[in-house]
């Protein structure tokens, strides 16, 4: 393993428990189409949503009718969690397996009670979450454009 995703594997974790993935990271091959840009985590609903790593809340609220939690992280990531009842606000600092909130029912798609979308950008680039976990496929990112 090598340096890097050991760090990520040190820094993060699974925000529900016990985990299994429904649906996986498929991003679209042109930003502006449909795709999935996170995974799906299946769960009941209530159950405690925890911050996948350290970090501030940025945004702890509504949007389309549903509950969203997201997370900013050292090195420019940000993870987002919905439907989820918030149980924290903007500018709250969390670490690593803090509790952010409840899961809600009805994210579309589930196949079970309730399933916890998990994403994670980079700018305005959408990454696969289970990256954080050694799971997914990795993605080398320059730090500023042109490197």
């Amino acid at each position: 393993m090598s340096v890097v995703l050991a760090l990520l594997v040190a820094l993060y974790a699974w925000p529900v428990a016990p985990p299994h993935v429904t649906r996986g990271f498929d991003p679209p091959p042109q930003p502006w189409l449909a795709g999935h840009r996170g995974v799906d985590l299946a769960s009941e609903p209530g159950a405690e949503v925890r911050a996948a790593g350290a970090g501030t809340v940025v945004f702890a609220g509504v949007i389309a009718g549903r509950g969203v939690v997201s997370i900013a992280h050292p090195g420019g990531l940000r993870t987002t969690y919905e439907p989820v009842t918030a149980t924290v606000v903007v500018g709250a600092r969390v670490a690593r397996g803090d509790l952010i909130g409840r899961l809600a029912a009805g994210h579309p798609g589930c196949p079970v009670a309730a399933c916890l979308h998990w994403g994670l950008r980079r700018a305005d680039v959408y990454l696969d979450p289970l990256a954080l976990l050694g799971l997914g496929r990795v993605r080398l990112l320059p730090l500023k454009a042109g490197e």
